[in-house]
């Protein structure tokens, strides 16, 4: 994207969201760890690199208190992630950093530690696979990675030797016997996922001396070696006493089907026990109460054509669900049922009174506190943040006095803050990076359908947009569909095109979370319907504003959002311009090639597939459409970018001319995925929207991005 019309080279732009490499270089603030005993808080940053070609990642640690500046701890070209904190207060991250005692080795994703009296980082230990998560027990000497090895290996050593081999004989194949076999933009196999104990190793060769500073020998201990594509995308907490591990666990069904069910790992022994398997029911855990005897277990109900997913909390009384064994739903006890809200389990309070979660709200995502009631009581379900903000990655302080959390919303992006859990009040924590200063203003907006049913959104608006200067219009469909606009997004910003003079829509229509049940029942199974009739419905409400410019909309969206811009382009000419990104667009052919065919089809039968699928009414579009897909997308299959490009120039009313021309614009990224996240592509995309917003809202003839080469 280009500087604005009146910059000079060199110029500092009016803010970051007026020149793109600016934007880009907006360090972004992901994670937080606090540590045992309270006083250290460490979060993850990533800036992009000199050459604007990539993020790299860092660990800084911030004052809890709120006293001290924030302070970067870790600094290396491969970058840090992951950071969890050990009972003794060591910090571990995951790195791809050169090993400075091995410096010849291939580097990988190795497991590295900041010992809690200071001192260098280290390698603690380092595998052929790499490592990925990380997890620690509160209470007891216990960690824990998840890393993948290849199904058969018969321990380390083997699995780097037939690593090796598959390299060396450029070997890629992949033979399958079940599914999934890809996941988002990841080939699924031949490694598999395990879950690993970091115990101590073997000692040094007998009369080999030793350095002073040698680094206690560390080893793994599979602990899942027979879990084969079980803990795929897997949910594991552990024990206070980091005696057991508990994990959503994936159930092959006949038929290519699965269902995720609640395991037990004993640490001691590696046995895995079934304590959660019910037919047409998913179960994922939370976290483990203070005492060990409790854990926080969420459902969420298998959807069919007629019925939306029901997420709902529970709590497991963890000695009587072991003694029920897999049909252990009786050992459930229901909290906060009467809720009308999907919560995610955050953390528990020390003194074990209540549950701290986040919850999609009415274009927020508060933090809330549920007590858990004494036997035959009723659970109280308490707001703590009033702001319009989005909250995640809660951590709660020993004294269960104060929280943590990252905050963000469409003004601000992720920041972390302080909590009071008495009155709910937030502080902003000293951060690594001032928020960027956009200009224009946001509001929320809504409407009542012809139905009666509410539809709310958020209108973004640049500053100067009055009746004497209406601002044309872009209506932003969000993804998911099970989702909401509450968050910033780095991928979506609106304040990027409202620097460029546009108003950005971001409307929650039905099936949108944050709205009770009944919102997201409205739209299931009837895309085109609800969903769509809600878009339009708050569209014409905005229109009417006299800053607003009715005569100068476009519709845009990605994912889901991409399938509602599709729909919309075959049911209606009122908008000049329309942009799908990684969009549904024929939904037989979707339902059986995406990489969750298993989910997907539960959802719309054959026939309401048909009757919602946007390319039966390809004949219909009129209005230019710009198509973005990936081809690494394994959600959205690069088949549905192809088959939506050829269609619109073979069939839609502004088909190829006798010089195979179109209107229509088609942005292809070989080596993306369902999202576009290297930073020059970022940069890309944008250019490009806005390119074609500007030729079909303003008749303006903007160039095309330099990177393109044209």
């Amino acid at each position: 994207m280009a500087s604005t019309d009146t910059q000079t080279p060199g110029e500092q732009p009016e803010t970051p969201f007026h020149d793109l490499d600016h934007y880009l270089a907006i360090p972004r603030v992901g994670g937080l760890a606090l540590s045992p005993d309270g006083s250290r808080l460490v979060t993850t940053v990533a800036t992009l690199n000199d050459k604007g070609t990539e993020y790299r990642t860092a660990l800084w640690e911030l004052d809890p208190a709120g006293k001290r500046r924030a302070r970067r701890i870790t600094r290396s070209a491969k970058g840090e992630a992951g950071a969890v904190f050990a009972a003794d207060g060591s910090l571990y991250f995951t790195s791809a950093r050169p090993d400075p005692e091995s410096p010849e080795a291939d580097p990988v994703n190795a497991l590295w530690v900041l010992p809690a009296d200071g001192g260098e980082a280290r390698v603690a230990l380092s595998r052929a696979g790499g490592v990925s998560g990380l997890l620690a027990a509160r209470n007891a000497d216990a960690l824990f990675v998840s890393a993948a090895v290849l199904a058969g290996s018969t321990d380390e050593d083997n699995d780097g030797e037939r690593r090796k081999a598959r390299k060396e004989n450029k070997v890629a194949a992949i033979l399958h016997s079940g599914y999934p076999v890809r996941y988002w933009d990841a080939d699924l196999g031949p490694e598999q996922p395990r879950l690993f104990a970091v115990e101590p190793g073997a000692d040094p060769e007998p009369g080999k001396p030793a350095t002073v500073d040698a680094a206690a020998p560390v080893k793994l201990r599979n602990l899942t070696p027979d879990a084969g594509n079980g803990l795929r995308e897997a949910e594991t907490v552990v024990s206070p006493d980091g005696k057991t591990l508990y994990s959503s666990f994936a159930k092959p069904l006949a038929g290519a089907d699965s269902r995720t069910v609640l395991v037990a790992v004993d640490v001691a022994s590696g046995t895995r026990r079934v304590l959660l398997d019910s037919e047409g029911m998913n179960y994922f855990p939370g976290p483990v109460s203070p005492d060990g005897r409790t854990l926080v277990v969420l459902t969420e109900t298998e959807t069919t054509p007629q019925q939306a997913p029901q997420v709902k909390l529970h709590l497991l009384d963890l000695a009587a669900g072991e003694a029920a064994g897999s049909d252990g739903g009786e050992a459930l006890t229901p909290l906060a049922h009467d809720w009308d809200r999907w919560p995610h389990p955050a953390a528990w309070l020390p003194d074990g009174s209540a549950l701290l979660v986040t919850a999609d709200e009415d274009g927020a995502s508060p933090v809330f506190r549920i007590s858990v009631p004494a036997a035959g009581g009723d659970a109280e379900v308490v707001r703590l943040t009033a702001d319009a903000a989005a909250y995640t990655d809660v951590v709660v302080a020993p004294d269960g006095r104060r929280a943590y959390a990252l905050r963000s919303s469409y003004e601000f992006p992720p920041e972390a803050v302080s909590i009071d859990l008495a009155g709910g009040g937030t502080t902003r924590l000293p951060a690594p990076a001032e928020r960027p200063a956009f200009r224009g203003r946001l509001e929320r907006v809504e409407t009542t359908s012809a139905g009666g049913d509410r539809v709310p959104g958020y209108l973004a608006l640049p500053e100067d947009a009055s009746p004497a200067n209406p601002a044309p219009l872009l209506l932003w469909i969000h993804g998911g569909p099970l989702g909401s606009w509450n968050a910033w997004t780095w991928r979506w910003n609106p304040w990027l095109l409202v620097a460029r003079g546009y108003a950005v829509l971001l409307p929650d229509p039905a099936l949108s979370t944050g709205y009770g049940q009944d919102h997201i029942q409205r739209g299931w199974g009837e895309w085109g319907k609800a969903p769509f009739q809600d878009l339009m419905d708050l569209t014409d409400a905005v229109e009417r504003r006299p800053d607003i410019d009715e005569t100068r909309t476009a519709a845009m969206g990605g994912s889901f959002g991409g399938y509602m811009a599709n729909w919309v382009a075959g049911h209606t000419d009122r908008f000049k311009a329309i942009v799908t990104h990684a969009s549904l667009w024929a939904l037989d052919q979707f339902g059986p090639t995406t990489d969750a065919a298993q989910y997907w089809l539960k959802e719309m039968t054959a026939e309401m597939a048909a009757e919602n699928s946007p390319h039966l009414h390809v004949q219909n579009i009129r209005t230019p459409m710009l198509v973005v897909h990936g081809d690494k997308d394994y959600r959205v299959p690069i088949g549905e970018g192809l088959r939506l490009w050829y269609e619109l120039l073979s069939k839609s009313q502004l088909a190829a001319d006798e010089n195979g021309e179109t209107e229509h614009r088609f942005l292809y990224f070989p080596d993306e995925n369902h999202w576009i996240l290297q930073p020059q592509h970022a940069k890309v995309w944008y250019g490009v929207v806005e390119h074609f917003l500007a030729r079909n809202l303003l008749d303006k003839d903007l160039p095309v991005p330099d990177g393109l080469g044209l």
